[in-house]
């Protein structure tokens, strides 16, 4: 697999590199991340291996991320259109200001100038929700997003980080009123965290949008630099170190690595990769040399058995009713058949042969 064996994202037109490159890391505003020129160098390596995949936001850095995006894009005439381009609305970038974020119309449209200002760019591809505003009215949020589509502001919507209900809600009310629909759902999915399967990867699956996990690494602990014998004063992020749960799926992780011949975190990636579902995930670096190392991924052909072995050792529990509906259920409903593969076990309450 190469960045440029495409895929179509979620119900859509749209075509996109199997794994996105994240922008979080643009800028060194937030006192860590890389610099303009290594930022610049990131995105020249990845659109020379064929990517075609950005995703930003206009909190990332405080609006350097977008400026930078901007910037490269701008410096070399005739790129920008072979780009898709995706970048996030939400965060206030104005202390103080209740209009300054959110998802209501007002803070939408400006948060949406603001992010064509810095791109330098009079459309933007993808335009994400970046959390939930809960004191927003979801289909205030939907039509506005509709009226920037019809703009030619933004190109397609998309969600990220919000429950799996409300996404249903928001892309039925789309749906019935005829305005854009959700076509892509961020959320945070990797080999330690995989919660998401219960009922935001299904309801994506169902309702045609794309899944395009973010934390694939897991903040760095599935890179293979963390080992369970470190001592307390070993590598630590910057959100800590793993659990000894976590070095539970961890060690697994390195042991298939090994077998292969990979780097630990492109196996981790090619774990995802491999997840029904999945779309895009996005990689994120803090200089070229580790994104070129997560774009190993795409050269890992993990064996039906070792993908087996990290299900097993990673697998969540996940929340009611996920259970009753994956364990109980179907015996009740179909007890001793095969359907589209599955078999499906003796009902324990089919004793008495005889019906009243």
């Amino acid at each position: 697999m190469s960045l440029k064996n495409f895929v179509t994202l979620g119900r859509s037109g749209l075509r996109v590199s199997p794994l996105c490159l994240g922008a979080m890391t643009f800028g060194e505003d937030w006192g860590w991340g890389a610099n303009v020129a290594e930022s610049e160098a990131m995105i020249s390596a990845y659109l020379d291996r064929g990517g075609n995949f950005i995703d930003t936001a206009n909190i990332y850095t405080n609006g350097h991320s977008e400026k930078i995006i901007g910037d490269f894009f701008k410096a070399r005439k005739g790129t920008r259109d072979r780009a898709v381009i995706g970048t996030k609305f939400y965060c206030s970038l104005f202390d103080g200001d209740p209009n300054g974020g959110g998802a209501g119309r007002k803070a939408m449209i400006q948060q949406c100038e603001e992010s064509l200002r810095r791109l330098q760019t009079d459309y933007i591809d993808l335009y994400w929700l970046h959390n939930w505003d809960i004191g927003a009215p979801i289909d205030e949020t939907m039509r506005a997003l509709d009226d920037l589509v019809r703009a030619g502001k933004i190109r397609y919507v998309a969600f990220s980080d919000v429950p799996a209900w409300r996404t249903a809600e928001a892309q039925t009310i789309a749906a019935f009123r005829g305005w854009a629909p959700i076509i892509a759902l961020q959320l945070e999915y990797s080999l330690l965290e995989r919660t998401s399967e219960g009922e935001l990867i299904p309801m994506a699956q169902s309702m045609g949008m794309g899944v395009m996990p973010w934390s694939p690494l897991k903040r760095g602990f599935l890179t293979g630099k963390y080992r369970r014998s470190d001592s307390a004063n070993g590598p630590s992020g910057v959100l800590g170190r793993p659990s000894d749960k976590d070095f539970d799926i961890i060690e697994p992780l390195i042991a298939v690595a090994e077998e292969v011949g990979k780097p630990v975190a492109a196996v981790a990636l090619a774990w995802v990769l491999a997840q029904k579902g999945v779309t895009s995930p996005i990689i994120g670096a803090r200089n070229s040399e580790q994104m070129l190392q997560n774009l190993d991924a795409l050269d890992v052909s993990l064996s039906d058995a070792q993908i087996k072995r990290l299900d097993d050792v990673s697998r969540p529990v996940l929340n009611f009713p996920y259970g009753v509906n994956h364990g109980l259920a179907p015996v009740l409903g179909f007890p001793n058949t095969t359907i589209d593969g599955k078999t499906v076990g003796p009902s324990p309450f089919l004793t008495n042969p005889e019906r009243y």
